[in-house]
């Protein structure tokens, strides 16, 4: 039984992964590229945090309950972005860092290779 449970959560991590759009959107954020874009990436935050307060309205208005799950849904992209985007500042700094460690190794005449797996995705 939990090995099924186990092969489900997988499959669904892996759908929502790859057709989700705020999960597309974290990917690409995730890359040496998309680091700085992640603070403005922040601000998508605010769209989800008014959606989720008008279904919140809605469904004080007497819609019906089942549209919490869109509440929770937008909250929830709400803080992964917010969550991303320091998290994107942190990593930025420290990829910036080693390049100018980089650099500076090989204006001395040092041969540093960049290390590929900086960034974790």
């Amino acid at each position: 039984m939990f090995r099924l449970i186990w092969i489900i959560s997988i499959y669904v991590r892996s759908f929502m992964r790859r057709f989700m759009l705020s999960n597309i959107a974290i990917t690409a954020l995730r890359t040496r590229s998309g680091l700085k874009w992640a603070a403005p990436a922040m601000l998508l935050s605010v769209p989800y945090l008014f959606a989720a307060s008008y279904v919140s309205t809605l469904v004080d208005g007497g819609a019906s309950k089942w549209l919490y799950v869109a509440f929770l849904v937008c909250i929830w992209n709400a803080l992964k972005f917010l969550a991303n985007g320091i998290v994107c500042a942190g990593l930025l700094a420290r990829v910036r860092i080693h390049e100018r460690r980089l650099q500076r190794s090989t204006a001395k005449g040092a041969t540093v290779h960049a290390n590929e797996q900086l960034i974790d995705a």
